[in-house]
């Protein structure tokens, strides 16, 4: 069974209104998957336990039964609708919760917190444009939100717009210095633009503030490892993983770049004969 690098191979959530990347050793090799997602300061799904996860699944169930029921009998009360649309997020109807925030959002066009809900909910569903549109409306330039900006550098960075995306992370740490969920994305942003030194810089700062999230770590650990230092990003990533987990996530993340080092070394060669012919 192929290991899984918890926190990093998989969809993860940051904190705030931003997001962690999933794929990134993926798409250190050309292929980005990303989403963004609300924050709930739950531990990342791959590393709870089953019993945990069903809980979980069946607590947002819950949810959206109560909350269906609150919004059918009143749709223009705003903080149903929002509670409501992210119990649809949780149990993964997106399209619903866009369609409810979006209703929300008719109903108080300068309600910023329920544009910021709306926002992160298309960029989830896949319309980056879109949500762009709405996150820039969810705060104003006298008054910018740290948590919006570094949403909006999120959906940049799935977008493929690096640079950009580290703009909005930048100035979004001058309102919130030292914000470890900021600091991880923008950490992860130099990663996807290949910066790796820039990336494991920013990452261990992030992981050096107090009460930081495990997953702040464990992508310090996969950035590390992307660099080839293996046995350095396995002693990272057991502080929160347990020894067998870090050493088989090591060792995959090895073998995958290994099978990368020799995918490029063949095309190389074809290359240099076709060159030849």
């Amino acid at each position: 069974m192929r290991p899984t690098i918890r926190g990093n191979l998989h969809l993860l959530r940051l904190a705030s209104s931003a997001v962690l990347f999933a794929g990134i050793a993926m798409a250190m090799a050309g292929c980005q998957t990303m989403q963004v997602a609300e924050t709930t300061g739950s531990t990342p799904q791959d590393s709870v336990p089953i019993g945990a996860l069903e809980s979980q699944s069946a607590d947002a169930r819950r949810d959206v039964e109560v909350y269906s029921k609150q919004y059918r009998a009143d749709p223009a009360n705003v903080e149903t609708a929002m509670r409501y649309a992210q119990a649809l997020r949780r149990t993964g109807q997106r399209a619903q919760a866009v369609a409810v925030l979006e209703k929300a959002s008719i109903e108080s066009p300068k309600n910023k917190a329920v544009l910021g809900a709306y926002g992160r909910a298309l960029a989830e569903a896949g319309n980056y444009e879109q949500a762009l549109q709405v996150l820039d409306r969810a705060h104003t330039p006298d008054q910018p939100d740290w948590h919006i900006l570094s949403a909006q550098g999120a959906v940049l960075d799935q977008m493929g717009r690096h640079t950009e995306a580290q703009r909005y992370y930048v100035t979004a740490l001058k309102i919130a210095p030292d914000e470890p969920s900021v600091l991880s994305n923008l950490g992860l942003s130099y990663a996807l633009s290949k910066n790796l030194r820039e990336a494991e810089v920013t990452l261990r700062r992030a992981a050096a503030q107090r009460s930081v999230d495990p997953r702040v770590r464990q992508n310090l650990a996969l950035v590390v490892g992307l660099q080839g230092r293996f046995a350095e990003a396995e002693s990272i990533a057991r502080a929160d993983l347990p020894a067998d987990e870090a050493a088989a996530n090591a060792a995959y993340l090895k073998q995958m770049l290994a099978h990368r080092k020799d995918l490029r070394e063949t095309t190389r060669s074809a290359r240099a004969d076709d060159g030849a012919n």
